[in-house]
């Protein structure tokens, strides 16, 4: 979903794990790749810490057509519930958990009302792409628990 006002793309999905296998996996930037829908993170750079915490900044190797990396930094954490963080363009990957009888509603967020590169969204069709890429995120979770009980 688009919300305009807020300028944020989002979606979520039941995901049968408990939040803390969850939030393991998302607050763990080595296995970021495990997840992501887009097929545009490939690995954390070396100096990546093993488990994120609030202010911690990582390094990922991506591609969108040729090789090139993204440094992140965490700006949100609540351990088991939230964790954003934010790249240079200024924009907010957040991932908000709420626990549901064994299982999680995991809600992903592309939130670009800080974005400082707005005309590059456009050009890049970034918030299509998002859409599309948080749906298929959101599934790759609900594969990788499945597979792993």
């Amino acid at each position: 979903m688009h919300d305009d006002t807020r300028k944020v793309v989002w979606a979520q999905q039941l995901i049968s794990a408990p939040a803390d296998k969850i939030f393991d996996l998302l607050a763990d930037p080595s296995k970021h790749h495990v997840f992501d829908g887009s097929g545009s993170v490939k690995n954390a750079v070396s100096s990546a810490p093993r488990r994120l915490a609030l202010g911690d900044t990582f390094g990922m190797n991506m591609r969108i057509v040729v090789p090139y990396r993204m440094k992140n930094t965490v700006v949100e954490f609540e351990e088991n519930r939230r964790i954003g963080w934010r790249h240079v363009g200024g924009h907010v990957w957040r991932y908000i958990l709420e626990p549901r009888d064994g299982a999680t509603m995991v809600t992903e967020e592309f939130d670009y009302s800080t974005n400082r590169a707005r005309p590059l969204l456009s050009i890049m069709n970034a918030i299509d792409n998002n859409e599309r890429a948080i749906l298929k995120t959101l599934e790759n979770l609900e594969h990788h628990f499945a597979s792993t009980r």
